[in-house]
């Protein structure tokens, strides 16, 4: 299985999640640039975390018209996973493919810690090593991480089962229902603030990032 690691200026995460991939599961990972159009070679894309174009405007904003985007839809709409990760999880609602936005945290300060994440969803193409309910462990690291939409969507992401991860606890950024990751449709577009890759190796203090990517590889051999 081979990986796309979308790479803006600014983005910070592309050397955790090519370690995540490449060291910690076997698949092959490779960087592109958001200069790019074309993405037919790859068979899953990640969004890492970071500061795209210095979150000038709005986080993602100026990443979401980049031309990879264009190329990032299209392997969406082919079924392909596309993964966002903080920042990731930023560009994807900018750019169309997730609903809401992310607003800066309530308690108006960046948080980096480790934090507890409720797995609501075990049945998506990210979530299947995992047990429905699970409490799992994750580094959170973001400024504007509190994830914001109106009742109605809040209501349909509900009702189709599309929120996947929630914090189990207060983590002061205030995210509605206390979101912490959503799927698209069909359920193969998933943005999360947790970082799963910052946690995929005991000595880091957690390894419940590695079963994210492990879901997604069994995934795909199940299909090919």
């Amino acid at each position: 299985m081979k990986f796309a690691i979308i790479v803006f200026p600014g983005t910070s995460g592309e050397a955790d999640i090519y370690h995540a991939i490449r060291d910690m599961t076997g698949c092959q990972a490779e960087y592109v640039r958001h200069t790019e159009t074309n993405l037919d070679a790859f068979d899953a894309v990640v969004l890492p975390g970071g500061l795209s174009y210095g979150d000038y405007l709005r986080c993602g904003a100026l990443a979401a018209v980049t031309p990879i985007m264009s190329a990032v839809k299209e392997a969406a709409d082919a079924g392909k996973p596309v993964l966002g990760i903080c920042n990731g999880f930023q560009i994807l609602t900018e750019a169309g493919l997730l609903p809401g936005v992310l607003l800066q945290n309530q308690s108006r300060r960046f948080m980096c810690r480790e934090t507890s994440v409720v797995v609501e969803n075990n049945q998506t193409i990210f979530t299947k090593g995992y047990k429905a309910g699970e409490t799992i462990r994750l580094p959170i690291a973001h400024g504007l991480g509190r994830y914001w939409a109106d009742d109605a969507t809040i209501k349909e992401l509900k009702a189709s089962d599309r929120i996947v991860f929630t914090y189990q606890e207060d983590t002061q950024n205030g995210s509605t229902e206390r979101i912490a990751g959503i799927v698209n449709e069909a359920g193969n577009v998933l943005g999360m603030m947790p970082h799963p890759e910052r946690a995929m190796e005991s000595l880091l203090g957690s390894t419940d990032g590695l079963r994210l990517f492990q879901s997604i590889l069994q995934t795909w051999r199940d299909r090919v």
